[in-house]
C-alpha cells in the first residue's frame, strides 16, 4: 500500500474505539457491550449485511465489493474478550471493572478490524465478498469453535479465513508469520488421589497422597524427556498441588493436582495422553491409593495452510517493506481458538509488532495504539489482494 492517507486520518478515531473497550472490559461470552458497539459501528459503516447472535455474543459484518464476478469470499477474525486480571498501569483509560482487563489486546484487535471494515465499506475497492468476524470468548471458551457450529463458514459461504494477534517485543511496523504448525495445542489434567489420612507422627497407619502426588508430578516430566522424541515438541506443566489440610501434623485424605499439556502434532499429542494416563493410574496402584484423572482436551493445533500463508506474507511485505516481515516465526506453545476455523476453512495466522510492553496475559501490559494503522492497513490490503478485480 503501504499506510494509505485514509488510514492514517483514521489513527485518532480507531485509537478512541479502543481505549473505550480497554476501558470496559468483558469476559468470555458476555461481550454485550462490546458487541452492541460492534453493531454499531457496522451498521453505520454501511455494511450490507449486520448478524448478531452467532457464538452467543459474535457479531458478523458483510461487506460487498464493487463487483462480484469471482464469487469468492473471505473471512477476517478479531476477539473481542477480556481475562480475569486486575491491571495495575495507572493508564487514564484503565479498566473500570475491577478484576478485568484487556491483558491480551483483543481490545486492539476489534478496534483494527472495526477500523479496516469502515475502509472497505468505503472504497470496496475489490471483487467478491469480505466477511469481518467479531468473536467471543477466545480465553478459554472456544468462542471460534461456537460461531462455527453456528453456521459461520457455511452460512456466509467463507472460503478462506484469516486471524490476527499482536506481538510484545515485536517491534511496531513488523509482521511474523509461518506456514504449517504455528500455535499448540492445550489440553489439561485433574488428577484426583485419594488415600488415608492420619496423624503425622504415625505414617505407617496412611496411605500418604502427598507421596503418591510428588511420585506422579515427578514421573510425568518423563513423557516429554524419555518417550517424546528430542525434534518434537511438547511441554507437561503441574501448575497446582493441593491437600485439604494446611497443618503441620496431619497427613491428608485427598490431594489435586492441576496441569497443562501442550503439543504441536496429533501423534505427539495422542502419545502424551496415553502416558500420563498409564503414568498415574500405575503410580496410584503402586501406593495402594485411589486415583482419579480427568483429562481435557483443549484447543487444536494452529495450522497455517502454504497457500493461505503466502498471501499474508504478500499482504504484509506490502504494508512493512520485506525486510520487516519474517516469513519463518518460532512456533509458539500457547494455544489459539482460532484453530478451530483453521480446521473449517484453509487460512492463515498473522502477528502484528507490539513494541517494547509487558508480556500478554500481565498486569500491566497495554495494547500499543501505534500499531493500528500497520494492522489496519494490513486487513486492507489482505482484502484488495485476494478479491483483486480481474
Amino acid at each position: 500500500m503501504p499506510i494509505k492517507n485514509r488510514i492514517s486520518e483514521m489513527h485518532g478515531e480507531i485509537t478512541v474505539w479502543r481505549r473505550d473497550f480497554h476501558e470496559n472490559p468483558e469476559l468470555l461470552y458476555d461481550t454485550h457491550r462490546t458487541s452492541k458497539i460492534v453493531k454499531e459501528k457496522l451498521t453505520s459503516f454501511g455494511c450490507d449485511q449486520v448478524i448478531t447472535g452467532l457464538g452467543r455474543t459474535g457479531v458478523v459484518g458483510v461487506i460487498h465489493g464493487r463487483s462480484n464476478s469471482n464469487r469468492k469470499t473471505i473471512g477476517l477474525r478479531a476477539d473481542m474478550d477480556a481475562l480475569p486480571i486486575k491491571e495495575i498501569t495507572n493508564l487514564e483509560y484503565s479498566s473500570k471493572k475491577d478484576g478485568m482487563m484487556h491483558a491480551c489486546g483483543h481490545d486492539g484487535h476489534t478496534a483494527m478490524l472495526l477500523g479496516a471494515a469502515k475502509y472497505l465499506s468505503e472504497t470496496r475497492n475489490f471483487d467478491g465478498k469480505v466477511v469481518v468476524i467479531f468473536q467471543p470468548a477466545e480465553e478459554g471458551g472456544a468462542g471460534a469453535k461456537e460461531m462455527c457450529e453456528d453456521g459461520l463458514m457455511s452460512d456466509f459461504d467463507i472460503s478462506e479465513v484469516y486471524g490476527m494477534h499482536n506481538a510484545p517485543g515485536l517491534p511496531v511496523g513488523q509482521f511474523n508469520i509461518r506456514s504449517g504448525a504455528f500455535f499448540a495445542a492445550a489440553d489439561q489434567f485433574t488428577v484426583n488421589i485419594q488415600g488415608k489420612g492420619g496423624h503425622a507422627a504415625r505414617p505407617q497407619e496412611t496411605i500418604d497422597p502427598t507421596i503418591v502426588g510428588a511420585h506422579i508430578l515427578i514421573a510425568l516430566q518423563s513423557v516429554a524427556s524419555r518417550n517424546t522424541d528430542p525434534l518434537k515438541s511438547l511441554v507437561v506443566s503441574v501448575t497446582s498441588f493441593r491437600t485439604e489440610s494446611d497443618s503441620y501434623n496431619v497427613i491428608p485424605q485427598t490431594v489435586q493436582l492441576k496441569g497443562t499439556v501442550r503439543t504441536l502434532s496429533k501423534d505427539v499429542r495422542d502419545m502424551a495422553q496415553d502416558k500420563i494416563t498409564q503414568l498415574i493410574k500405575n503410580t496410584g496402584l503402586a501406593f495402594g491409593a485411589n486415583v482419579e484423572l480427568d483429562y481435557d482436551r483443549g484447543y487444536p493445533v494452529m495450522i497455517n495452510s502454504d497457500l493461505e500463508t503466502s498471501h499474508m506474507i504478500k499482504a504484509a511485505k506490502n504494508v512493512a517493506g520485506d525486510e520487516n516481515v519474517d516469513d519463518n516465526a518460532s512456533q509458539v506453545m500457547g494455544a489459539e481458538d482460532f484453530s478451530y476455523m483453521l480446521e473449517e476453512r484453509p487460512g492463515a495466522y498473522i502477528r502484528v509488532g507490539n513494541g517494547n510492553t509487558a508480556s500478554l496475559h500481565h498486569p500491566n501490559y497495554d495494547f500499543n495504539d501505534e500499531s493500528i494503522p500497520f494492522g489496519t492497513s494490513f486487513w486492507v490490503e489482505l482484502t484488495e489482494t485476494r478479491l483483486p478485480f480481474l
